[in-house]
Formats: C-alpha cells, sequence, structure tokens
C-alpha cells in the first residue's frame, strides 16, 4: 500500500455506536476505506452492508484472516474488548477499541506492548478528546485566564433505560463506570495529566443485577488540583465539566456528545464578568477516526495513544479497588445479551 492509498478498515461487531456515529465518520475521511462489517449473525452483517456500501462477513475470524483488510475498528461489548483486540493485533490489524477497552493494567499493556512489537497502531475511542472545544478551554488556561487551576468538576450521567441493555450486563462488563464514568475520568486525565492519584471512590449497585449504577470519584495531582467525577446510569441527563482557578472559571456543557453540525459554548466568568465563547461545530467522530488513520500511517504517532489506553486502564482499575468493587465476572456466551441495532 502506498502512503496516498487510504488503510482499508472493518468493523469487528455490529454494534449500534458503529450504526449512528463511527461508520459515517470513517465514510468521511478519505484516509480511510470500509471493506467489510463481521458479525455473529448474517442478518445484522447484511444490514449493515446493505446500509454503507461495503461487504457482510459473518464470525470475527474470517474478517481478521483477509489480507484485503489493514485496520479494524472494535465496538463489541465490553468484555469483548481485550479477547478480539489482541486477536485483531496477532493478524496484523491496526486496533481502534471502544471506550472502555479494560479496568486491567495489564491487560492493556500487553496490548500496548503487542502493539509496539509488531509496529501498529492502537488507539480507544475516546471520541469527545478529538473536539475543539477542549482545545480552547487547554488554551484559556494557558493564557492565564482561570489563574492558577484549583478544581475539575465533571459529571456524565443518562436515565435508566430497557434492562436488557448490555450497558447493564455484569457478565459483559456493563456499569456506570464503564459506560458513562469513563469519560469524566479521562477529562480528569486531560487537566491532571500523569501524576494524578485517585484519592477516594464510591460506587452505587442495582441491587437486583448487581450493576454499578452511580459513582463518584475525588482525585488530585501533585500540584493540589482536584477532580470531581461524578457519573450513572439511573440520572436526569447531564453532561458537562467545569474547570475552576484562582482567577476565573470556565463551563463546558456538552462536554463528552456534542451535536456534530452545533456549534459548542463555553461560559467563561471572572468576576462580576462572563463571556460566552463560541467553538465552532465540529465532528468530533471523525476527527478521531483521521487521528487513528493517521497512525496507522505515520509509526510516530502511534505511541502516545497506546499510552493514553494504559494509563485510562490504570485509573478505572485503582477506582474499583479504591471503591472495594468485586472481581470483574467472566464473560458470557455472546448473544445472551441484547442492544439495539437498526436495520
Amino acid at each position: 500500500m502506498s502512503d496516498t492509498e487510504p488503510t482499508g478498515i472493518a468493523v469487528l461487531g455490529a454494534a449500534d455506536i458503529a450504526w449512528r456515529r463511527t461508520i459515517p465518520a470513517l465514510l468521511g475521511c478519505p484516509r480511510l476505506r470500509l471493506v467489510a462489517v463481521a458479525s455473529r449473525t448474517p442478518d445484522k452483517a447484511r444490514a449493515f452492508a446493505d446500509r454503507f456500501g461495503c461487504e457482510a462477513v459473518t464470525g470475527y475470524e474470517r474478517l481478521l484472516a483477509r489480507d484485503d483488510i489493514a485496520a479494524v475498528y472494535i465496538p463489541l461489548p465490553n468484555a469483548l474488548h481485550e479477547a478480539w483486540a489482541e486477536a485483531a493485533l496477532r493478524a496484523g490489524k491496526h486496533v481502534l477499541v471502544e471506550k472502555s477497552l479494560t479496568v486491567s493494567t495489564a491487560a492493556a499493556q500487553h496490548l500496548a506492548r503487542l502493539a509496539r512489537e509488531r509496529g501498529l497502531a492502537f488507539m480507544e475511542n475516546f471520541a469527545f478528546l478529538h473536539h475543539p472545544q477542549h482545545q480552547r478551554v487547554r488554551d484559556l488556561v494557558a493564557e492565564g485566564a482561570l489563574g492558577t487551576p484549583r478544581v475539575l468538576t465533571a459529571s456524565f450521567g443518562i436515565p435508566r433505560a430497557d434492562p436488557a441493555l448490555i450497558r447493564y450486563s455484569v457478565p459483559l462488563a456493563g456499569g456506570a463506570l464503564r459506560e458513562t464514568g469513563c469519560y469524566p475520568l479521562r477529562a480528569a486525565q486531560l487537566f491532571l495529566g500523569d501524576g494524578l492519584d485517585v484519592l477516594g471512590a464510591r460506587l452505587g449497585y442495582d441491587e437486583d443485577g448487581g450493576c454499578d449504577m452511580s459513582g463518584s470519584v475525588l482525585l488530585a495531582d501533585d500540584t493540589g488540583l482536584t477532580a470531581q467525577c461524578d457519573f450513572g446510569l439511573d440520572h436526569a441527563y447531564r453532561n458537562t465539566y467545569a474547570l475552576w482557578g484562582s482567577e476565573g472559571r470556565v463551563e463546558v456543557d456538552w462536554a463528552f456528545t456534542p451535536p456534530p453540525g452545533r456549534p459548542t459554548l463555553l461560559r467563561l466568568r471572572r468576576g462580576e464578568h462572563t463571556e460566552d465563547i463560541t467553538v465552532p461545530a465540529a465532528d468530533q467522530f471523525l476527527r478521531a477516526v483521521t487521528a487513528f488513520a493517521e497512525a496507522c500511517a505515520d509509526p510516530a504517532a502511534r505511541a502516545p495513544h497506546a499510552a493514553d489506553a494504559v494509563r485510562q486502564a490504570t485509573v478505572l482499575a485503582t477506582v474499583l479497588d479504591r471503591a472495594g468493587a468485586p472481581a470483574p465476572a467472566r464473560p458470557e456466551p455472546a448473544g445472551t445479551r441484547r442492544s439495539h441495532v437498526p436495520g
């Protein structure tokens, strides 16, 4: 493949997030070429293929064996991420895997090492990081608009939905921490960096199913900057963060899931003065898959993505430890839970 040819990519799993957001982004990225979608169910694979103009493949192993596919996107349930990311890397494919990759530091380190040894890109898909509104917040910090940053607060909660959804499955590694909590915790790393420590954590569980339905985590870095992260699956919708400093505060609504066609708004407060800062509309999924395409083509762009995945897994593992969470259950057989897949 020449440097100018797009990377052939396939989707391993017929998930709703792939249908709604990621595959349209893949189709919009000139550096990627969608080849196929694989499902264990032929009808699901065919629905995706018909919708997006690619091939349908029944069975993940068959897809990984193909020579015309250089990269895969894995939107499977959380509990299946590790095994299929490893299978894809061993098959010589670049890997873009949905969050949450894993809560095991050792597993994330193993996958990052495997990708490095085989010269492959390995990236966890936190699309929100690629929206320009967060760089604008970092610019405000660098410009001194907030003074010295003191506290980050970040929240992501969604209402309770159909209990049969994968997000509520303990064997498939659902739960609030992996589904919504991972976002504010990843945002905390954006501002606290590598030196953060998990000072405390609390998870609230659904007594009927054993799934964690809510949580709060307190983090800090070695300069004294703290982060309070709150999340849940049984909440009025909230999707925001705010950074509070010695001289001002900036608030970000629609922090993690801003609509791609709508400008976003940052609110900067300094004393009695409030300034609304508009950030142009951006498709964060398109920007994320473009970053992945760059990592596929450029070895120098790969290491930060793998390091980020390891750091995120370490934070999640530490949260579970601080919260006294039970050990993760083994995955149940594929197909025993359902999620909505259009078509």
